[in-house]
């Protein structure tokens, strides 16, 4: 019996953290990059769930982090079926590439491990688990993901990370702000360190460190938001669909960010 269906419209925000017609939004969007076409496997197999409710398993399970075996038969369908949806349809939720910004858009940046299962990805972190380090860029007045690193093991220091991800290809000719962690990257715009002789900054500087904490902020309340999706606290999938599942997530973020302004 099948428990989850965009039939239920109750259950929807819940388990995705979108409103229905947000949900919608996205599914018109899935089905124009032609996630309503794709066959289950063989010449035009036909799914057994509908194109909706195949959406719906995909954010749920990125929302709940189920294992297969149990977000399968909350759908009605088996462990093999449900992994079979996420493969196909996942990829197409995800956030697309911007091409053009406005030259005065300011940017910033920051990384977040994911706790990582595929050690080919990941290496043993700060946090003592093997995680990957994804470095994640938001528009600093809209508040929404604009660019996402390659993930990068979790050993690896963000100021190294920024570089090797291709972040900063993707940020190249912005204003892009991060914490001190950057120091290396001259075009990043970070605070102003203590002298090493130990004496106080001057009272200018101080100033200006605590309005770009206060900016820079924005980006540690989107990577909280982002982990509201449980899969990002514990990614048991291969390394190699961590970027994936992350941009979609991103455009899961943007889309109910932007519904609710």
């Amino acid at each position: 019996m099948q428990v989850f269906s965009v039939s239920h419209p109750e259950l929807i925000h819940p388990f995705t953290g979108l409103r229905p017609a947000q949900f919608h939004r996205l599914m018109r969007l899935v089905a124009r990059r032609g996630g309503d076409t794709i066959a289950d496997g063989g010449p035009g197999r036909p799914w057994a769930l509908n194109f909706p409710d195949r959406v719906l398993l995909v954010v749920v399970y990125w929302r709940t982090n189920l294992t297969m075996r149990q977000i399968g038969p909350l759908f009605g369908v088996s462990h093999s079926a449900a992994h079979r949806v996420i493969d196909t349809l996942g990829p197409l939720l995800a956030l697309a590439p911007v091409r053009h910004r406005p030259k005065e858009q300011v940017a910033i940046v920051d990384g977040t491990l994911i706790p990582t299962r595929d050690h080919r990805l990941a290496a043993p972190s700060k946090n003592y688990r093997y995680s990957a380090n994804l470095q994640v860029a938001i528009d600093a007045n809209a508040r929404l993901v604009i660019a996402l690193g390659d993930p990068q093991p979790g050993n690896r220091n963000d100021t190294i990370v920024y570089r090797t991800s291709g972040i900063d290809q993707q940020l190249a000719g912005r204003d892009v702000m991060a914490d001190g962690a950057y120091r290396g990257n001259p075009e990043v715009i970070i605070p102003y360190r203590k002298p090493r002789d130990g004496s106080e900054l001057p009272a200018w500087k101080q100033d200006y460190n605590a309005g770009h904490r206060h900016v820079r902020a924005r980006v540690e309340h989107c990577l909280a938001r982002l982990k509201t999706y449980k899969i990002l606290r514990d990614y048991r999938r291969a390394g190699r669909t961590l970027k994936v599942t992350a941009a979609g997530i991103a455009h899961l973020h943007n889309i109910a960010l932007a519904g609710s302004t």
